[in-house]
Protein backbone atom coordinates (compact mmCIF):
# COMPACT_ATOMS: atom_id res chain seq x y z
CA UNK A 1 0.00 0.00 0.00
CA UNK A 2 1.29 3.48 -0.86
CA UNK A 3 0.08 7.04 -1.29
CA UNK A 4 1.70 10.47 -1.69
CA UNK A 5 0.23 13.76 -0.55
CA UNK A 6 1.07 17.06 1.11
CA UNK A 7 -0.20 17.65 4.61
CA UNK A 8 0.21 19.45 7.92
CA UNK A 9 2.01 17.95 10.91
CA UNK A 10 -0.33 17.60 13.90
CA UNK A 11 1.89 15.83 16.42
CA UNK A 12 5.15 13.96 16.76
CA UNK A 13 6.27 11.57 19.49
CA UNK A 14 9.50 9.66 19.91
CA UNK A 15 9.48 5.99 18.92
CA UNK A 16 12.46 3.92 19.98
CA UNK A 17 15.93 5.40 19.95
CA UNK A 18 15.86 7.36 16.72
CA UNK A 19 12.45 7.08 15.09
CA UNK A 20 9.22 9.03 15.59
CA UNK A 21 5.51 8.49 15.12
CA UNK A 22 4.13 11.43 13.18
CA UNK A 23 0.47 12.33 12.87
CA UNK A 24 -0.58 14.47 9.92
CA UNK A 25 -3.71 16.00 8.43
CA UNK A 26 -4.06 15.63 4.66
CA UNK A 27 -6.77 16.53 2.17
CA UNK A 28 -7.61 13.01 0.99
CA UNK A 29 -6.51 10.80 3.89
CA UNK A 30 -7.59 12.89 6.88
CA UNK A 31 -5.79 12.38 10.18
CA UNK A 32 -3.17 9.77 9.42
CA UNK A 33 -0.19 8.45 11.37
CA UNK A 34 3.02 6.68 10.41
CA UNK A 35 6.52 5.94 11.63
CA UNK A 36 9.29 8.22 10.36
CA UNK A 37 12.61 6.42 10.39
CA UNK A 38 15.22 8.75 11.82
CA UNK A 39 12.47 11.15 12.87
CA UNK A 40 14.07 11.62 16.27
CA UNK A 41 17.43 12.57 14.79
CA UNK A 42 19.05 15.93 14.12
CA UNK A 43 18.25 16.03 10.40
CA UNK A 44 14.50 15.31 10.45
CA UNK A 45 13.28 16.37 13.89
CA UNK A 46 13.53 20.14 13.18
CA UNK A 47 11.39 19.70 10.04
CA UNK A 48 8.56 17.94 11.83
CA UNK A 49 7.18 20.71 14.03
CA UNK A 50 3.38 20.79 14.49
CA UNK A 51 1.93 23.11 11.87
CA UNK A 52 4.70 22.51 9.32
CA UNK A 53 3.67 21.57 5.81
CA UNK A 54 5.38 18.45 4.47
CA UNK A 55 5.20 16.14 1.49
CA UNK A 56 4.37 12.63 2.72
CA UNK A 57 4.84 9.24 1.14
CA UNK A 58 3.11 6.58 3.22
CA UNK A 59 3.83 2.88 2.75
CA UNK A 60 2.57 -0.23 4.53
CA UNK A 61 2.24 -3.92 3.75
CA UNK A 62 -1.53 -3.76 4.29
CA UNK A 63 -3.88 -0.82 4.76
CA UNK A 64 -4.58 -1.50 8.44
CA UNK A 65 -0.92 -1.27 9.46
CA UNK A 66 0.56 1.87 11.00
CA UNK A 67 2.98 2.08 8.10
CA UNK A 68 5.92 4.39 7.48
CA UNK A 69 6.18 7.99 6.31
CA UNK A 70 8.93 9.38 4.12
CA UNK A 71 8.84 13.17 4.49
CA UNK A 72 10.14 16.18 2.60
CA UNK A 73 9.82 19.83 3.67
CA UNK A 74 7.35 22.11 1.91
CA UNK A 75 6.73 24.99 4.33
CA UNK A 76 8.05 25.47 7.85
CA UNK A 77 5.78 28.32 9.01
CA UNK A 78 8.79 29.86 10.73
CA UNK A 79 7.01 33.22 11.07
CA UNK A 80 4.41 31.60 13.34
CA UNK A 81 7.08 29.89 15.43
CA UNK A 82 8.63 33.29 16.23
CA UNK A 83 5.31 34.87 17.35
CA UNK A 84 4.17 33.65 20.78
CA UNK A 85 0.46 34.34 20.30
CA UNK A 86 0.32 32.90 16.78
CA UNK A 87 2.25 29.85 17.97
CA UNK A 88 -0.33 29.37 20.74
CA UNK A 89 -3.06 29.53 18.09
CA UNK A 90 -1.33 27.04 15.83
CA UNK A 91 -0.70 24.67 18.75
CA UNK A 92 -4.34 24.87 19.77
CA UNK A 93 -5.48 24.14 16.24
CA UNK A 94 -3.20 21.14 15.67
CA UNK A 95 -3.95 19.74 19.14
CA UNK A 96 -7.71 19.98 18.61
CA UNK A 97 -7.45 18.25 15.24
CA UNK A 98 -5.42 15.44 16.75
CA UNK A 99 -7.89 15.20 19.63
CA UNK A 100 -11.14 15.34 17.69
CA UNK A 101 -10.80 13.87 14.23
CA UNK A 102 -11.46 10.21 13.41
CA UNK A 103 -8.48 8.44 11.90
CA UNK A 104 -8.11 8.10 8.13
CA UNK A 105 -11.35 9.86 7.27
CA UNK A 106 -11.02 12.46 4.52
CA UNK A 107 -11.69 16.02 5.68
CA UNK A 108 -11.11 18.15 2.58
CA UNK A 109 -13.10 21.17 3.72
CA UNK A 110 -11.55 21.21 7.18
CA UNK A 111 -8.08 20.70 5.71
CA UNK A 112 -8.44 23.73 3.45
CA UNK A 113 -9.90 25.84 6.28
CA UNK A 114 -7.01 24.85 8.53
CA UNK A 115 -4.41 25.90 5.95
CA UNK A 116 -6.20 29.23 5.47
CA UNK A 117 -6.07 30.04 9.19
CA UNK A 118 -2.44 28.91 9.45
CA UNK A 119 -1.55 31.18 6.53
CA UNK A 120 -3.28 34.12 8.26
CA UNK A 121 -1.28 33.46 11.41
CA UNK A 122 1.88 34.11 9.41
CA UNK A 123 0.71 37.32 7.75
CA UNK A 124 -2.25 38.97 9.52
CA UNK A 125 -2.72 40.06 13.13
CA UNK A 126 -6.50 39.66 12.69
CA UNK A 127 -6.27 35.85 12.63
CA UNK A 128 -7.99 35.31 16.05
CA UNK A 129 -11.41 35.94 14.45
CA UNK A 130 -10.59 33.41 11.70
CA UNK A 131 -9.56 30.96 14.41
CA UNK A 132 -12.89 31.42 16.23
CA UNK A 133 -14.73 30.72 12.98
CA UNK A 134 -12.49 27.69 12.48
CA UNK A 135 -13.58 26.28 15.84
CA UNK A 136 -17.21 26.88 14.86
CA UNK A 137 -16.55 24.98 11.62
CA UNK A 138 -14.87 22.13 13.49
CA UNK A 139 -17.95 21.72 15.71
CA UNK A 140 -20.21 21.82 12.68
CA UNK A 141 -18.25 19.19 10.74
CA UNK A 142 -18.25 16.87 13.73
CA UNK A 143 -22.01 17.11 14.26
CA UNK A 144 -22.10 19.65 17.11
CA UNK A 145 -22.67 22.84 15.13
CA UNK A 146 -24.28 25.97 16.52
CA UNK A 147 -27.48 27.38 15.00
CA UNK A 148 -27.21 31.16 15.15
CA UNK A 149 -29.66 31.93 12.34
CA UNK A 150 -32.83 32.57 14.38
CA UNK A 151 -34.20 32.53 17.91
CA UNK A 152 -34.93 29.05 19.22
CA UNK A 153 -37.98 30.37 21.11
CA UNK A 154 -39.62 33.03 18.94
CA UNK A 155 -38.11 32.30 15.53
CA UNK A 156 -37.03 35.91 15.05
CA UNK A 157 -33.74 36.77 13.40
CA UNK A 158 -33.48 40.10 15.22
CA UNK A 159 -31.53 41.02 18.36
CA UNK A 160 -30.05 37.58 18.92
CA UNK A 161 -28.14 37.95 22.20
CA UNK A 162 -27.61 34.51 23.72
CA UNK A 163 -26.83 30.88 22.97
CA UNK A 164 -28.52 28.00 24.75
CA UNK A 165 -25.83 25.91 26.49
CA UNK A 166 -27.94 22.81 25.86
CA UNK A 167 -29.07 23.12 22.25
CA UNK A 168 -26.46 25.47 20.78
CA UNK A 169 -29.25 27.59 19.30
CA UNK A 170 -29.48 31.37 19.46
CA UNK A 171 -31.98 33.14 21.71
CA UNK A 172 -33.26 36.69 21.19
CA UNK A 173 -32.86 39.22 24.00
CA UNK A 174 -36.62 39.68 24.56
CA UNK A 175 -37.27 35.95 24.46
CA UNK A 176 -34.66 35.07 27.09
CA UNK A 177 -36.67 36.46 29.99
CA UNK A 178 -35.75 35.08 33.40
CA UNK A 179 -33.49 32.48 31.77
CA UNK A 180 -31.00 35.09 30.52
CA UNK A 181 -28.49 34.46 33.31
CA UNK A 182 -28.38 30.76 32.38
CA UNK A 183 -27.59 31.42 28.73
CA UNK A 184 -24.25 32.14 27.06
CA UNK A 185 -23.81 35.75 25.86
CA UNK A 186 -23.55 35.79 22.07
CA UNK A 187 -21.02 38.22 20.55
CA UNK A 188 -22.01 39.73 17.23
CA UNK A 189 -18.76 38.63 15.60
CA UNK A 190 -19.96 35.01 15.71
CA UNK A 191 -22.72 36.04 13.33
CA UNK A 192 -20.46 38.11 11.11
CA UNK A 193 -21.68 41.39 12.56
CA UNK A 194 -20.08 44.25 14.43
CA UNK A 195 -16.43 44.79 15.38
CA UNK A 196 -14.36 41.76 16.21
CA UNK A 197 -12.60 42.96 19.35
CA UNK A 198 -10.39 40.59 21.34
CA UNK A 199 -12.87 40.51 24.28
CA UNK A 200 -15.64 39.52 21.86
CA UNK A 201 -13.47 36.82 20.33
CA UNK A 202 -12.68 35.47 23.81
CA UNK A 203 -16.41 35.50 24.56
CA UNK A 204 -16.98 33.51 21.38
CA UNK A 205 -14.25 31.04 22.32
CA UNK A 206 -15.98 30.49 25.66
CA UNK A 207 -19.06 29.43 23.71
CA UNK A 208 -17.22 27.10 21.36
CA UNK A 209 -15.21 25.84 24.33
CA UNK A 210 -18.41 24.96 26.17
CA UNK A 211 -19.54 22.72 23.32
CA UNK A 212 -16.10 21.26 22.73
CA UNK A 213 -15.90 20.31 26.40
CA UNK A 214 -19.50 19.30 27.07
CA UNK A 215 -20.58 17.82 23.75
CA UNK A 216 -17.58 16.80 21.68
CA UNK A 217 -15.29 15.50 24.43
CA UNK A 218 -17.90 13.16 26.00
CA UNK A 219 -18.54 11.65 22.57
CA UNK A 220 -14.84 10.75 22.39
CA UNK A 221 -14.67 9.07 25.78
CA UNK A 222 -14.73 12.16 27.97
CA UNK A 223 -11.06 12.97 27.53
CA UNK A 224 -10.06 16.49 28.62
CA UNK A 225 -9.57 19.10 25.92
CA UNK A 226 -5.96 19.77 24.93
CA UNK A 227 -4.14 22.11 27.30
CA UNK A 228 -2.93 24.07 24.27
CA UNK A 229 -6.42 25.44 23.73
CA UNK A 230 -6.65 26.67 27.31
CA UNK A 231 -3.30 28.40 26.90
CA UNK A 232 -4.50 30.22 23.78
CA UNK A 233 -7.69 31.46 25.46
CA UNK A 234 -5.64 32.57 28.46
CA UNK A 235 -3.23 34.57 26.32
CA UNK A 236 -6.06 36.25 24.42
CA UNK A 237 -7.85 37.05 27.68
CA UNK A 238 -4.77 38.84 29.02
CA UNK A 239 -4.54 40.91 25.83
CA UNK A 240 -8.22 41.89 25.99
Amino acid sequence: MEWREEGMVLSVRRHGENDAILEALTHDHGRHAGVVRGGGGRRLAPLMQPGAQLSFTWRARIADHLGHFAVEPVRSRAAVLSDGLALAGLSSMTSLLSFALPEREAQPGLYEATLTVADLMEADSLWPLAYLRWEMGLLDRLGFGLDLTRCAISGTRDDLAYVSPKSGRAVARDAAGEWADRLLPLPLCMMGQGPATIPEIVQGLRITGHFLENRLAPSLGDRPLPVARERLVGRLSRIG
